[in-house]
């Protein structure tokens, strides 16, 4: 790790390292190992009976219990509470398509999580993209559509197949399949194209709002990645004040984390395209939260198309610009822009979602937005 680690008990610091080791067992939460010489001498006695329960001590490392003490993950300015899902570095990996053995045929990575095993829809509208562009390498993925139709196990592979519609001296179009154990997950369409100069161009201005180190850090388990809200609008709170329904997030992978692989960074700007609309559409309503999601509320993201405008570094930053204009019959429907920090229009989304009481649909929850 090179980010530091850190535990407090209640207001003081007991612990800090940069040589903290991370450890995911095969079940369960990930757990951090403190090296033990990181660890306050002069607490090492009180704190013996807040290991992590059942590891202790192992190889002069120790392992505190999370629910005893506060263990953060800092990196700069931004602090992530552990125990995280992973590093942007997972994600990278999870985007990062193989080669499935057949024609047309990419395989995904798999990454279970120990709170709750599925996988977001965004994340593979975001793997359908990089497969698209490993698929027809000489053109550049412009637009993508994809419904999704079934939950899928983050425990075990995705298969995305690529049936080619066409294939001409500009554009390519693709049908794809996201399968899991021979079931549909999710299908849709993507366009390729070569691009070619400038007869017109025009593009939708930026929102007016304060950039991302005036914006506020969100921690959403993942370390590497920045995700700062504008306004301190970002909160599941149910009792937290309504607001207009928008919400303006800036995002940003660590700086060289991601390769030099463009079709990767439009996967990974896509891959984030489902975390905040239903938030936004939420927004407006007194009483009603995201902290409500797979408790009261069964929420999921139903179909995300989206137009890539232009090459796309992940590793900049990006402002994401949620606009829900719609909620009602048990869903809701956001307008959604994104742009670089110049202001330059990267892309525009379109997110449909399903926001229900559990006793008023049939089907579970096929995405988390916490990711």
């Amino acid at each position: 790790m090179s980010e530091r680690a850190r535990a407090w008990w209640g207001d003081e610091l007991v612990a800090d390292s940069a040589a903290a080791r991370r450890e995911e067992p095969p079940e369960g939460p990930p757990r951090l190992w403190f090296p033990r010489a990181d660890v306050r001498e002069d607490r090492l006695e009180a704190l013996a009976g807040r290991w992590e329960a059942g590891t202790g001590e192992r190889d002069g490392h120790v392992a505190f219990d999370d629910e005893a003490l506060r263990v953060e993950i800092a990196e700069g300015d931004v602090t992530t509470r552990f125990p995280t899902w992973g590093d942007a570095a997972h994600l990278v990996d999870l985007l990062a398509v193989r080669p499935g053995g057949e024609p047309g045929r990419y395989r995904t990575a798999a990454r279970g999580h120990w709170y709750r095993n599925v996988v977001e829809a965004s994340q593979m509208l975001g793997q359908a993209i990089v497969a698209a562009g490993r698929h027809a390498p000489d053109r550049r993925p412009v637009h993508a559509a994809m419904a999704f139709t079934r939950p899928a196990d983050a425990r075990q592979l995705l298969d995305i197949d690529l049936d080619t519609l066409s294939a001409g001296r500009t554009f390519t179009a693709l049908a794809a399949r996201v399968t899991q154990d021979g079931r549909l997950c999710a299908a849709g369409t993507l366009l390729l194209d070569r691009t070619s100069p400038d007869v017109v161009r025009h593009a939708a201005p930026p929102p007016d709002v304060p950039g991302p180190h005036d914006a506020t850090p969100v921690d959403m388990g993942v370390t590497g990645r920045e995700v700062r809200v504008v306004g301190d609008a970002y909160t599941g709170d149910p009792a937290a004040p309504a607001g207009p329904p928008v919400l303006d997030a800036w995002v940003r992978f660590r700086p060289g984390s991601v390769p030099d692989d463009p079709p990767l960074h439009a996967g990974l700007l896509a891959q984030f395209a489902g975390h905040m609309s239903i938030a936004a559409a939420l927004r407006p309503h007194a009483g009603i939260g995201q902290d409500q999601a797979h408790r009261t509320l069964s929420t999921g993201i139903n179909a995300i198309t989206i137009s890539v405008h232009g090459p796309v570094r992940a590793d900049r930053w990006m402002l994401y610009h949620h606009l829900s204009t719609f909620a009602g019959d048990g869903m809701t429907h956001s307008e959604c822009r994104v742009h670089g920090e110049d202001g330059a229009l990267l892309a525009s989304f379109t997110v449909e979602a399903m926001v229900r009481g559990f006793g008023d649909s049939p089907e579970p929850a096929d995405d988390r937005t916490a990711l």
